[in-house]
């Protein structure tokens, strides 16, 4: 018995302490003796738990405690300050508001190990009971996930505290899809020049910071092509040019019309080629809140319509497209990587549709020549036709 407990004591040390429980410490990889993160009863449950460390050790799964207690305020800016070269200003400004506002104050100097989801959960029922928008707590939560997991990646901790938390659901908005004689409604009661950036908007689908971006370069009036290759973001009050949302360049066809009116536009355009299409009386770039106050509202309210957003153009333009020519076409012109993006928050079901399904289905049913899913030879036509406005 003797023998086969000094086999056990091969690995680590096990002592008795005043208070009559045991402690068991044991090498790590670098050789530095290290204590268990508790007592034991007996040396029997010391011994037992060296021989699940050792184990640990040998499969390659130990971590060293010092790490886990670096605390989230020194991770997080650690971990801020490695990714920020990959993010957008925008995206960094946002991450640094969240963790310096929101994170830190709550678990800033608790030690990474310290965390269990239920902390995670009573972090997010305070800054529901605080009043916080679900968007804001769901914005914050993504952050601190991606910290955490950060951490889990670098061999701080074993796993994630973000897991299992129910996040508050986000409320249900539909945006206000206008049929295109609408939207050119607005696009005649603009100011000019505004009324071609709100026919880029609503025709060609573009963001609006991506609008704001536009420089005379980027027009190709001969081809009828838009290059939408930068956006234009606000950042803590400060506007940054940056590359267009998941870096997305794509270059666009606009309809004859307003290629052309794009081109006397750009005739009486002062600068060179770097010069912005659409800036301020002053000639500096534009922020949208001003913007919108100053020429798009307005353009809204002459156009007798009402809760309209600039977005509400671009959701209009891929639900357009989309019905016309597919999800895959209207996914390229608004820059998205994936139609399911698309399609979750764009693409909408065009009203009459469905009646004329079952119209359809019907002339089916008594087995007429109409071909389900035939299309009118126009799915590789990308030129912004359906999305033509009328003239300005």
């Amino acid at each position: 018995m003797a023998g086969k407990r000094k086999s056990r004591r091969d690995f680590g040390r096990v002592r008795k302490l005043p208070s009559g429980r045991f402690q068991a410490r044991y090498p790590g990889p670098d050789g530095v003796l290290r204590p268990a993160d508790r007592t034991f009863a007996t040396s029997t449950d010391a011994d037992r738990w060296l021989i699940r460390k050792r184990i640990e050790i040998e499969e390659g799964r130990w971590l060293d405690p010092v790490e886990g207690q670096t605390t989230v305020r020194d991770w997080a800016a650690r971990w801020l300050d490695a990714v920020s070269p990959q993010l957008k200003h925008k995206t960094q400004a946002s991450y640094r508001s969240l963790i310096n506002s929101l994170i830190n104050p709550a678990l800033g100097d608790r030690e990474l190990s310290t965390l269990r989801p239920i902390t995670i959960a009573e972090w997010v029922g305070a800054m529901k009971t605080k009043g916080l928008s679900a968007s804001r707590i769901r914005q914050a939560y993504r952050v601190l996930s991606q910290i955490m997991r950060a951490a889990v990646d670098n061999d701080m901790i074993p796993q994630t505290p973000c897991r299992g938390v129910k996040l508050p659901r986000m409320p249900q908005t539909e945006p206000h899809i206008l049929t295109p004689l609408e939207a050119s409604r607005i696009v005649r009661s603009a100011a000019k020049p505004h009324n071609l950036l709100i026919a880029l908007l609503a025709y060609a689908g573009l963001r609006v910071g991506e609008a704001f971006a536009l420089r005379r370069v980027d027009i190709d009036v001969p081809g009828g092509f838009v290059l939408v290759d930068e956006n234009l973001a606000e950042a803590n009050g400060t506007l940054v040019f940056d590359t267009p949302k998941s870096h997305q360049k794509r270059l666009l066809r606009v309809g004859p019309s307003l290629a052309k009116r794009l081109g006397r536009y750009l005739e009486a355009l002062p600068g060179g080629d770097d010069a912005l299409l659409f800036t301020t009386p002053g000639g500096k770039p534009l922020r949208y809140n001003q913007w919108r106050k100053a020429y798009f509202d307005p353009a809204v309210s002459a156009a007798g319509l009402t809760d309209v957003t600039p977005h509400d153009l671009r959701a209009s333009h891929g639900t357009w497209v989309a019905d016309q020519y597919g999800v895959m076409t209207a996914a390229h012109r608004l820059g998205h990587s994936n139609a399911s993006v698309t399609t979750r928050h764009y693409a909408r079901p065009v009203a009459g549709r469905d009646d004329q399904v079952a119209e359809a289905a019907d002339s089916w049913l008594s087995g007429h020549d109409h071909v389900p899913g035939a299309r009118s030879g126009h799915d590789d036509d990308d030129d912004g036709s359906a999305g033509t406005p009328a003239p300005l």
